[in-house]
């Protein structure tokens, strides 16, 4: 028996409805990386009508795979902008793409010419975007192309107080002032920031998936993976790979039917638990590709499922055990698993 992943349709529409109530502006969704791993082709429907009208993608394959689940109407723009060989895939997919250099805006006008586009803006992150001495010598030719949208991305935006978030929104202002062209500044931490990083239109993302910087989040992903064999540990003995955990006193271990090839992260182990009903029950030894040890001693019976995610614990908890943030965890999620939706 495969482990089950649930994932909750109607809890990712209340968390984008929350988000959006929160919101000054208009409210997209980011679907890249298969929205987050957990099914774009439903996730985006189910986003779609609770009243998404703008959708971020990272490339335009996945921009192409979304136009074919959204149909003709919503806007799909594409955060790595106009790429060598992508014009074809642009145009029949009616894609946006978000210009991150003077060498993208020409590879689009000269290819594309007339199709929308927009600006992505370096504030201060140093990752995409044009550079204020660029965006400088290039501002003029790109908004006599009429962009649809100028953005920025926040880098700090999950520490409200970091001085970085200041930073950029002055930044931003100065490098968009006298624009009359829609501005996009913030995803989900920006949306909690206020109405100053708010602009025109916001891009929440790991926010609708449940995770933090949004507290309020409602819980999406649910995960129970299945027990396979039980058996009594002696003291002395060890459990897994390495040695790594021996038995001090009789122990009762579960092996259960996951691991890192199903994307639990195998850095996790050693803070990492599971909860058999309400009792949490500590993973033992190193994960390994498709197994995990777990301590079930003292419980009676022991459940034919164990639950990694879902009631008891979020992806941020999960990912404070592996050293890591929610968003690794979410797009690490394997495809051996049972997917099963609710709600939507």
């Amino acid at each position: 028996m495969q482990p089950t992943l649930t994932i909750d349709l109607d809890a990712i529409r209340g968390n984008w409805r929350n988000l959006a109530r929160q919101n000054g502006g208009e409210t997209a969704a980011v679907v890249k990386a298969n929205a987050y791993g957990l099914g774009a082709d439903r996730v985006a429907p189910a986003l779609a009508e609770e009243g998404a009208r703008h959708f971020f993608v990272a490339i335009a394959e996945e921009g192409a795979a979304l136009r074919r689940i959204l149909g003709p109407g919503p806007t799909i723009s594409v955060f790595s902008g106009h790429m060598p060989g992508d014009a074809e895939l642009i145009a029949s997919a009616d894609l946006v793409p978000m210009i991150n250099s003077i060498d993208q805006m020409l590879r689009h006008v000269e290819a594309l010419p007339g199709h929308p586009f927009g600006v992505q803006l370096d504030s201060g992150m140093n990752r995409l975007g044009m550079e204020p001495a660029e965006w400088g010598a290039l501002r003029d030719i790109a908004l006599a192309q009429n962009p649809v949208l100028v953005m920025s991305h926040l880098a700090c935006s999950d520490e409200p107080q970091h001085g970085m978030n200041d930073f950029q929104l002055r930044t931003f202002a100065e490098l968009t002032y006298g624009l009359d062209v829609p501005l996009s500044l913030s995803a989900t931490g920006g949306i909690l920031m206020g109405p100053d990083y708010h602009f025109d239109l916001s891009r929440p993302g790991i926010g609708l998936y449940g995770g933090l910087p949004f507290i309020d989040a409602q819980p999406v992903a649910y995960l129970d993976i299945p027990v396979i064999q039980v058996r009594e540990v002696a003291p002395g003995e060890s459990v897994g790979y390495g040695n790594t955990w021996i038995a001090r006193r009789p122990t009762r271990v579960a092996t259960i039917a996951a691991g890192y090839a199903d994307g639990v992260l195998r850095g996790m182990g050693p803070k990492a638990y599971v909860y058999a009903g309400e009792t949490r029950c500590k993973v033992l030894g190193r994960i390994s590709m498709d197994l995990i040890g777990v301590d079930v001693t003292g419980i009676e019976p022991v459940p034919d499922h164990v639950e990694l995610l879902g009631r008891h614990q979020s992806i941020d908890t999960l990912a404070d055990a592996a050293g890591t943030i929610g968003y690794e965890i979410l797009t690490a999620l394997g495809a051996r698993y049972a997917r099963r939706y609710t709600g939507g």
